[in-house]
């Protein structure tokens, strides 16, 4: 594994592997393990998304299966490891990017299932342009203003000790093994066995008072909350709580509820009907609220990068280093060109008006680039996991679908359908384009060429592209999205609300109106926070996504948080370095139990589903109850480990 000789980490802008050695790169076999992992990662954190509302980077998890897997070839090196990761965190952004908008288009009833080569070409050709859109951002938020990019430096970091250690990556993918078989098998028992339930929960009434209690037996949504750690985690809950135990009380003491049923399926109506759309108005804020804020930032990134290729044009790219030299911008603009014709045939072919095609084209592009830079931009200060990519998404949403009732009318019944199109291809086009960033800073660290990168990113894209359709085909059949029972879809349902609630012009604007005023609240909190120069932030679309998510949900989100939080005092407390493990752990739980569900949905979707469940009778939610406490005791016994034994 180790062609570089081992050596201490220079200071940020000396690369790991200078740029006067050049190591082999895209190598068949990294080429085709970033391949296979684009795709099974992009297909785990498809059911991530439509189960939970939130995905989750993919590029430490893909370093390290990386790590483990090359070390089995004799001669592989850094530059390898990082061109497989850049490849499979493509397939998680794609994922994202479709999973948050397609599914609308099922629930609109606009599409009876998934067009394959609809969403192949909207997935494929959104992300592509998210590539190409970042591409002249890298000198200017990497190199001339360098921007945090903590994803970006925590995989490079990663990447470093893997490269000194040698068998490192070996011990993080058992453990990821390990993690990833205990989720599968408790998935199994819970939802293709069917003797743990999927949800533990429970309502009081009490006249006009109602009160609710209840927790996802879910190891991955533990992961998750691991993951993001306790902020957002808890930012998450905090949304849960405003609608479960304010919002959906109030409703019902006011006596806006249903006026019969159990308290359960009070609860349950009230939050389908109405509360749920105080999400939608936190949400809708919040991507304004990131335009607003990310304007001036943007502008000067974008000026930069313009100066930065008029000096390349003008002297030449002659001396450029390996490690500065980017896909020349001529690519860039031709690559753009050719993604936007068959685009435009497409809106042609849904709208039937070529006029509309074209403007919903120029729209689009317009949106694409904006929103693939704030992506960008936002990447560089959160990190891709907190990009608001749903917010600003369904900002764009509106527009589109506002923009549109002005030009089709009310009755054009493609309309809705429309505005999700335009929706879909800026989503994955923002989601690729915070995720390039991250890759290029981690190559940036490692010392790789960017070029490179940014072709292997587009490899990564077009290898995810290809299989997402298949893979919501297959989880729809056996789980109806956004019906009662079925995969949640979160994102994708606030954007088949606003669009189709635009044109019938029937949108709750009362509950919209209340979350966006707490939005307004929590944005004016955050704002306090950054004044005091808290730790703890408040973005307003993490409480926004938890006030949408059922509340079950939240709670093992909120209790991975805690488990983050607690391993990082325990090492704080001990003066060491936190390792890999809890992270790599939380990884392997996500992606064993997304699996397990893409898996189980097969026999599901050809209807052996019944035969399958034999333990319903013998349901034990309390036994679940306590597997879940034990994996979270697992989850806590590796992350408090010291660097050295969780490497």
């Amino acid at each position: 594994m180790n062609v570089q000789p081992p050596r201490d980490a220079g200071p940020e802008d000396e690369p790991y592997v200078p740029a006067s050695r050049s190591l082999p790169e895209l190598t068949v076999k990294a080429v085709v393990l970033g391949v296979a992992l684009s795709v099974i990662l992009g297909a785990a954190n498809a059911y991530l998304g439509l189960f939970a509302g939130m995905t989750v980077s993919a590029s430490i998890p893909a370093a390290v299966i990386s790590m483990g897997l090359l070390r089995l070839f004799r001669g592989s090196n850094i530059l390898e490891n990082n061109i497989v990761q850049t490849a499979a965190s493509a397939g998680e952004s794609v994922a994202a990017g479709v999973i948050f908008t397609i599914p609308a288009l099922v629930m609109m009833g606009a599409w009876s299932d998934f067009s394959y080569w609809e969403t192949t070409i909207i997935a494929g050709l959104g992300g592509l342009i998210g590539v190409l859109f970042t591409i002249p951002l890298r000198r200017a938020l990497i190199v001339e203003h360098p921007l945090r990019f903590p994803e970006g430096v925590a995989t490079a970091e990663v990447l470093k000790v893997g490269d000194r250690a040698g068998a490192g990556g070996a011990r993080g993918v058992k453990l990821m093994a390990l993690a990833a078989v205990a989720a599968a098998l408790f998935k199994l028992a819970a939802e293709a066995i069917a003797i743990l339930p999927g949800v533990v929960q429970g309502a009081v009434r009490r006249g006009r008072a109602l009160a609710y209690g209840g927790v996802a037996l879910s190891p991955m949504l533990l992961g998750v909350g691991y993951i993001v750690g306790l902020n957002i985690a808890a930012l998450v809950f905090l949304g849960g709580a405003i609608d479960y135990l304010v919002a959906i009380p109030i409703v019902h003491a006011l006596g806006h509820g249903p006026a019969d049923g159990t308290a359960l399926e009070r609860v349950a109506a009230i939050y389908r009907d109405q509360t749920r759309f105080i999400g939608v108005g936190a949400m809708l804020v919040g991507g304004f609220w990131a335009l607003l804020r990310m304007g001036g930032p943007l502008a000067r990134g974008v000026r930069a990068s313009i100066s930065a290729y008029r000096h390349l044009r003008t002297e030449g790219s002659a001396g450029i280093d390996r490690t500065e030299r980017d896909t020349p911008f001529h690519w860039v603009v031709i690559g753009t060109l050719v993604a936007v014709v068959p685009l435009y045939f497409l809106f042609d072919y849904v709208t039937g008006r070529p006029g509309v095609a074209a403007l919903m084209a120029v729209v689009m592009l317009a949106a694409a680039f904006l929103f693939s830079a704030i992506a960008a931009y936002m990447a560089g200060l959160v990190g891709s996991s907190s990009n608001p990519i749903s917010g600003v998404t369904m900002a764009t949403v509106m527009v589109a679908a506002l923009l549109l009732l002005v030009l089709v009318g009310r009755g054009h019944e493609a309309g809705p359908a429309a505005a999700i199109f335009i929706g879909a291809v800026v989503c994955c086009a923002a989601a690729i384009g915070g995720d390039n960033m991250q890759d290029l800073k981690a190559g940036r660290l490692v010392g790789a060429t960017p070029w490179k990168q940014q072709l292997m990113e587009a490899v990564g894209v077009v290898a995810a592209a290809f299989v997402i359709a298949p893979v919501l085909k297959l989880l729809n059949a056996a789980h109806p999205i956004g019906q009662p029972g079925g995969l949640a879809a979160p994102q994708a349902s606030v954007m088949a609300s606003i669009a189709r609630g635009v044109f019938a012009r029937d949108l709750p604007w009362a509950m919209i109106a209340v979350g966006g005023a707490v939005a307004v609240a929590i944005i004016l909190a955050d704002l306090w926070l950054a004044s005091r120069k808290a730790t703890f932030r408040m973005p307003v679309l993490a409480v926004a996504v938890g006030i949408y998510l059922p509340f079950h949900m939240s709670v093992p989100i909120f209790a991975g948080g805690l488990i983050a939080a607690a391993a990082a005092r325990r090492h704080r407390s001990r003066n060491r370095p936190a390792g890999q493990g809890g992270l790599l752990f939380a990884a392997g739980l996500i992606t064993g139990e997304a699996i397990m569900g893409i898996l189980i949905a097969i026999p599901a979707a050809l209807g052996w589903s019944e035969k399958i469940a034999i333990g319903a009778p013998w349901q034990c939610g309390w036994a679940g109850v306590l597997l879940l406490l034990a994996v979270a005791a697992g989850l806590w016994s590796v992350a408090s480990r010291p660097s050295r034994e969780s490497a």
